[in-house]
């Protein structure tokens, strides 16, 4: 195995809650409020379909894509969703720092440091750099390949926080038979002070639509039991892709990371950047809002 190089899982497709979209010479992202399942080709007009896409919505009676049947690929948690705070150089495309809250692997003049990571608010080489947090999710959808998954990123606090619960909670529950769960993908809707009320959207993931939590497990058992009797060894594969993850010091391959950087990290419009993951507005939105708050505080004074 090459060294330094993170083998990953295989990716056959892409989900998004949004697409990135050309204004004023500039390619921002836009929100959306449906999932898009696209394949790994770009063509000029943004990434092409993946077929899977057409044949949900037709599923879904022709409506817009909200849910998604999904399982996962491994029963640890923490190898379905990764989550770091990560900073990436806007000219090269290149990570340059990727942390966890305690300690960040960072790009200098001699190689990879091991530093301190107290978060993005509390570091000013962070703060400077535009960190964020950054997860990403491998789920199966369909039985075409077993152990080919669709890639969802995101930067949201919402998305990340909401996904991580979710899948130790369930892996908890099932006793740790967290790849055997029949799982959905849902898309879900919020407000907040910081986008003025409007709706933003993000992503959680339940147990399939029409079956209960005990009614979940009893199936996860029965697979899990299927899959023993074949020979599938599934802590086996946990320690193969927690071995691969580790190969190297960061998981983004260089051909992936200028998409990442576009879409996740794109320029800034009028010295206000935008979210990535479902278009939200939230930065910049907090100093407007103070900004507010101030200007009716100075004047009822």
């Amino acid at each position: 195995m090459l060294k330094g190089l993170a083998i990953t899982p295989p990716v056959i497709g892409r989900i998004s809650i949004g697409r990135v979209v050309e204004k004023n010479g500039k390619r921002l992202p836009e929100k959306s409020d449906e999932f898009q399942l696209t394949s790994q080709v770009q063509c000029r007009d943004g990434w092409v379909l993946h077929p899977f896409d057409e044949a949900l919505r037709q599923a879904n009676g022709g409506g817009k894509l909200r849910s998604i049947l999904v399982r996962v690929l491994f029963n640890d948690p923490d190898l379905n969703l990764r989550a770091e705070y990560s900073m990436f150089d806007r000219q090269t495309g290149r990570p340059v720092c990727v942390g966890n809250g305690e300690s960040c692997r960072r790009i200098g003049d001699d190689g990879v440091a091991t530093l301190p990571c107290p978060s993005p608010d509390l570091c000013a080489f962070g703060k400077a750099g535009g960190c964020k947090p950054y997860g990403r999710l491998n789920v199966v959808i369909g039985d075409d390949d077993e152990l080919g998954s669709f890639i969802f990123r995101t930067t949201s606090f919402n998305s990340i926080r909401t996904l991580a619960a979710r899948l130790r909670y369930f892996s908890a529950v099932s006793s740790g038979l967290l790849a055997t769960m029949p799982l959905e993908l849902k898309l879900r809707g919020k407000s907040t002070a910081q986008s003025y009320r409007s709706a933003i959207y993000y992503v959680d993931i339940v147990v399939q639509s029409g079956l209960t939590l005990e009614e979940a497990i009893a199936r996860a058992r029965e697979l899990d039991s299927q899959r023993k009797a074949s020979g599938f060894d599934q802590a086996a594969l946990d320690d193969a892709a927690r071995a691969g993850f580790g190969n190297g010091a960061f998981e983004e391959s260089g051909e992936d990371v200028p998409a990442v950087v576009e879409e996740f990290y794109p320029e800034s419009e009028g010295g206000v950047e935008t979210e990535a993951d479902n278009g939200s507005r939230a930065t910049g939105l907090k100093d407007k809002l103070e900004r507010k708050v101030a200007m009716r505080v100075g004047g009822a004074s």
